[in-house]
C-alpha cells in the first residue's frame, strides 16, 4: 500500500505527463505553453496502479454519490467571501480563505481505513510545480494561506470539509475532482462542470497581495459596481455615472478570457503585477486584437461613439463573444473597461482623472507651443497637446519587486498612448514613486511623471531660426488629480497623492531626483528667458450653455508705475477633448491701454452662430490670449479650455419600486438647439437591476421633448442607480441618472 504522499506525488506525475508523452519531445520535454483557462485535459476515473485482478468491483469501495458546494448567493461560502452579487450559479471563492463543500459516500467514511484527497486542476497540462493541479490531503489543522482541508462534521454517509486555498495561488476557474484510493488504483469523480470553482483575489486576507485594510474602502473599489467618470477640466469639473458590472452574467468568464487572449501564463496568473500589466496591454486594440478600438476623430461609423456607453458590460460581452475589437472608445471608455476588469478578478481599484494632462511629450517635462512674430500661437509648429482631461486607474497591491514603501496604488492605463516593451501599455508605476521623483522603478513612471508634472514653454522662432522662450507655465499641467469618493458620489482631490505641492522645496527635490533618475529636463540659459513681471494678464469666460451666446473677459495688471499699451491677439479654437484643435472659428485683436498701478478688463463675445456648425462632441473650447507689450517688446500668454453645458436627460420611476413587481422608467429630453437633432439613440441601463436597452428615434425637432417609457421587472431588493445616454449627429455626451431604493417584496 502506498502513503498519501507518496500517491500524491505519483498523481501530480500521471495528471501532467497523460498527454505530455503524446508530443513530439524535439530534444527536450517541454510542455507547450499553457495560457487557456478554458481548454482541459481528460483525467482518468480509473487510474490503475498495474494490472487490474478479475473480480475487482469498484463499487465494493468507498464511492462519491453527490457533492455539495454550497454555491448558491444565500449560503455560507459566497456570503462569507463577498462574492453573492455575482451571478453566476458555481462556485466563487477568494484565496486563502476557507471555505465548506459536503461529500456524500456510498457508506459512513472510515478515517482508519479509507484515504481519498481533492484535486483542483486547471488548463490542459496541469502541473502541480506551475500551481495548475492541486493535490489536497484531508488531514489536521488548517494552516492559514496554505492549501490543505479537514473534516468538519461526520453524519451518517456524508462528510462536511473546510477547505483552506494558498494566499498566493492563482486565480481564474479550476476543475474539481476528489480521487479515493484503493489497492488496486485511484478512483476518481467523473468530470462536473457543476462543481467547477473559481478562485479569486481577497483584499479580505492579510496575507494576499492586494490585502487593503479598510472595510468601507473595500466595499467601494472591489463591490461597488457603479462608478462616476470626471470629465470636463479643472475649472468647469463635470461628471457622469459608468456602470461596472463586474458581477453581471458572464462578466467573470469575459474577464479571465482577457488573460487568455493576452497569453498569460497560467501560472502567472496570482501575481497582480503580471495581471494588471498584460491587461493594460490588451484592453486596447492597437497591437492586439484587443477589447477597445479606439477612435479621437469625431467619426465613428459601424461602431458606438465613445460619448454613448453607459458601462463596460456590453462591450465585455460584445468581445467575449465575437472575440473581435469593439468599436469605439477613448480615455474613460478603457479606463471604465479595466476597472471593471480588476474589480472583477478581486483586485481594489479606481477610475482617476487628471486635468490638464501632459501627452506624447517623449518624458522631457516640457510642452512646447510656438508663437510667430507677432506673439501669435503658430499651429503649424506646435505638435504638443494639452489634454482637458485623461483618465486612467489605480489598482491596490504590494510591490515586493521594489523597495520598502512602494507598494499601495499603482497607476495602470489600459488607453493606448505609448508603447512600452513593444507594446501599447502603461504601469503598473508607483503613485509613491511618482510623487518622489523615484522614476527608475518599473514600469513606465517616467511617462506618467511628465503627464502630471510637465511645464509649458511659449517659445517665439526668430527669423535666424532661434528660440527665444517667452513665457514659462509651470502650474496648468496635471492642475486637479480627482477620484469618487468612498461611499458617495462626490470628488475626492488626490492631487497630492501625486504631486507635492507646486513651489515647496519638496516639490524642488522630487524634480532633481527624477532628472537624476533619467526624466529628461531641458534646461534653458537665463539670458534666452526673463519673465514679465511688470504686468500680469487673466482670462475668464462666462458660464457658457450649448447654443448660446456667452462672454469672455480679458483682465490686465499693470503693477509698475508706467503706462503702456498691449497688442493682443485671442484665437477661439474647437477642439478634441485631447487638446487637438479641429478649427480656430474665432479671431480677434485689439490694442489695450494699461494705465499705471490698475487693472483693465476687456471682453469679447462669442456667438452661437460662430461656433455651433464646427462643434465636436464633448462642446470644447480652447482659447490663446496673447499679448506684447509695446513699449518693452516683452509677450504674455495664457491659454484656457472652456466646456459648454450640455442639457441633460430626465429619468423618473412610475408604479411600485418592489423586488420581484413590473415598474416603470421614463427616460425624457427636450431639443434645446436650435436645429433638428438627427439619428438620436438613447440608451438606458441599471446594473444589477436592467441590463443596457437601447431605442433609436429617427429626428427631434427644436424646441420638442422626446418621451421613452421601459417596463422590467428588478429581481433584487436596495439601492441601485439608472443611467441613460443619449447620441445623435449633432449633440452627444447627453447623460442622466436617478437612484432608486427597491424595496424588498
Amino acid at each position: 500500500m502506498f502513503s498519501a504522499s507518496q500517491v500524491l506525488f505519483m498523481m501530480s506525475e500521471t495528471t501532467s505527463t497523460n498527454e505530455e508523452n503524446k508530443l513530439p519531445l524535439n530534444g527536450r520535454r517541454a510542455i507547450p505553453p499553457n495560457y487557456s483557462n478554458d481548454e482541459e485535459n481528460e483525467v482518468p476515473e480509473m487510474e490503475a496502479f498495474g494490472v487490474i485482478p478479475r473480480g475487482f468491483n469498484p463499487r465494493d469501495y468507498l464511492r462519491v454519490v453527490d457533492i455539495y458546494m454550497f454555491k448558491e448567493p444565500q449560503e455560507i461560502n459566497k456570503q462569507e467571501h463577498h462574492t453573492d452579487k455575482y451571478y453566476n450559479p458555481k462556485l466563487i471563492v477568494r484565496r486563502g480563505q476557507a471555505f465548506q463543500i459536503q461529500i456524500d459516500f456510498n457508506r459512513p467514511y472510515q478515517p482508519q481505513s479509507d484515504q481519498f484527497w481533492l484535486e483542483f486542476l486547471m488548463g490542459r497540462y496541469p502541473q502541480q510545480n506551475k500551481g495548475t493541479y492541486i493535490p489536497i490531503p484531508v488531514g489536521g489543522a488548517l494552516k492559514p494561506g496554505q492549501w490543505g482541508a479537514k473534516v468538519i462534521h461526520r453524519e451518517n454517509n456524508s462528510i462536511r470539509l473546510s477547505i483552506m486555498s494558498s494566499a498566493t495561488c492563482i486565480i481564474g476557474k479550476f476543475r474539481f475532482y476528489v480521487a479515493v484510493l484503493t489497492p488496486y488504483g485511484i478512483l476518481r469523480t467523473r468530470r462536473n462542470s457543476a462543481t467547477d470553482t473559481y478562485i479569486l483575489f481577497n483584499p479580505w486576507c492579510q496575507l494576499d497581495a492586494v490585502y487593503l485594510d479598510d472595510e468601507k474602502e473595500r466595499e467601494e473599489y472591489v463591490l461597488n459596481d457603479v462608478g462616476i467618470v470626471f470629465h470636463g477640466n479643472a475649472e468647469d469639473v463635470k461628471s457622469r455615472s459608468w456602470s461596472y458590472g463586474q458581477f453581471e452574467e458572464n462578466v467573470l468568464d469575459a474577464c479571465l478570457f482577457l488573460m487568455d487572449k493576452a497569453e498569460l501564463e497560467l501560472s502567472g496568473r496570482g501575481n497582480p503585477i503580471k495581471i494588471c500589466r498584460v491587461a493594460s496591454a490588451v484592453i486596447n486594440s492597437r497591437d492586439d486584437d484587443g477589447v477597445i478600438a479606439g477612435s479621437w476623430n469625431n467619426s465613428y461609423d459601424y461602431g458606438v461613439a465613445p460619448s454613448a456607453w453607459t458601462g463596460s458590460v456590453d462591450i465585455l460581452l460584445e468581445y467575449y463573444s465575437s472575440k473581435q475589437p469593439v468599436r469605439y472608445g477613448q480615455c474613460w471608455v478603457f479606463a471604465g473597461v479595466f476597472n471593471t476588469f480588476l474589480r472583477c478578478l478581486g483586485i481594489p481599484a479606481r477610475l482617476i482623472t487628471n486635468y490638464s494632462s501632459a501627452h506624447d511629450n517623449n518624458a522631457n517635462l516640457r510642452m512646447d507651443f510656438f508663437l510667430d512674430d507677432d506673439g501669435k500661437v503658430d499651429t503649424r509648429l506646435t505638435k504638443d497637446s494639452v489634454w482637458n482631461y485623461h483618465c486612467w486607474n489605480e489598482a491596490w497591491m504590494t510591490r515586493p519587486d521594489l523597495p520598502v514603501g512602494f507598494g499601495g496604488w499603482q497607476v495602470v492605463d489600459g488607453t493606448p498612448q505609448e508603447t512600452s516593451d513593444g507594446m501599447y501599455r502603461c504601469g503598473p508605476a508607483s503613485v509613491q514613486a511618482i510623487k518622489h521623483g523615484h522614476v527608475c522603478f518599473q514600469f513606465d513612471a517616467p511617462f506618467v511623471y511628465a503627464e502630471v508634472n510637465s511645464d509649458i514653454f511659449y517659445t517665439r522662432m526668430e527669423k535666424n531660426g532661434t528660440q527665444v522662450v517667452e513665457n514659462i507655465d509651470t502650474s496648468r499641467i496635471g492642475q486637479l488629480i480627482v477620484t469618487k469618493e468612498v461611499g458617495g458620489d462626490g470628488m475626492m482631490d488626490i492631487t497630492e497623492e501625486y504631486k507635492f505641492r507646486e513651489g515647496s522645496d519638496e516639490e524642488r527635490l522630487a524634480l532633481e531626483t527624477a532628472v537624476m533618475y533619467g526624466v529628461k529636463k531641458q534646461s534653458i540659459q537665463d539670458t534666452t528667458y526673463q519673465p514679465q513681471t511688470d504686468v500680469d494678464m487673466d482670462f475668464q469666460a462666462q458660464k457658457a450653455v450649448l447654443g448660446n451666446d456667452f462672454k469672455v473677459t480679458i483682465t490686465f495688471k499693470n503693477k509698475s508705475r508706467n503706462s503702456y499699451t498691449a497688442t493682443t491677439y485671442f484665437s477661439g479654437n474647437i477642439v478634441f477633448y485631447t487638446g487637438v484643435p479641429k478649427s480656430e472659428f474665432k479671431k480677434h485683436s485689439f490694442s489695450a491701454k494699461l494705465e499705471p498701478s490698475s487693472s483693465s478688463s476687456f471682453d469679447v463675445v462669442i456667438k452661437s452662430s460662430e461656433y455651433m456648425r464646427d462643434l465636436l462632441e464633448q462642446a470644447s473650447f480652447h482659447f490663446f490670449v496673447t499679448a506684447r507689450i509695446n513699449e518693452t517688446g516683452k509677450i504674455l500668454a495664457v491659454q484656457k479650455a472652456v466646456m459648454l453645458e450640455i442639457p441633460t436627460l430626465r429619468i423618473k420611476t412610475k408604479g411600485e419600486l418592489v423586488a420581484g413587481k413590473e415598474m416603470s422608467v421614463i427616460v425624457e429630453f427636450t431639443n434645446p438647439l436650435k436645429q433638428t437633432l438627427e439619428n438620436v439613440t438613447l440608451r438606458l441601463e441599471g446594473p444589477g437591476m436592467l441590463r443596457t436597452i437601447k431605442k433609436q428615434f429617427g429626428r427631434v425637432p427644436m424646441n420638442s421633448t422626446l418621451t421613452w417609457e421601459v417596463k422590467f421587472t428588478p429581481m433584487r431588493a436596495g439601492l441601485r442607480k439608472l443611467i441613460a445616454s443619449l447620441n445623435s449627429d449633432a449633440l452627444r455626451h447627453v447623460y442622466g441618472e436617478l437612484n432608486v431604493q427597491i424595496q424588498k417584496p
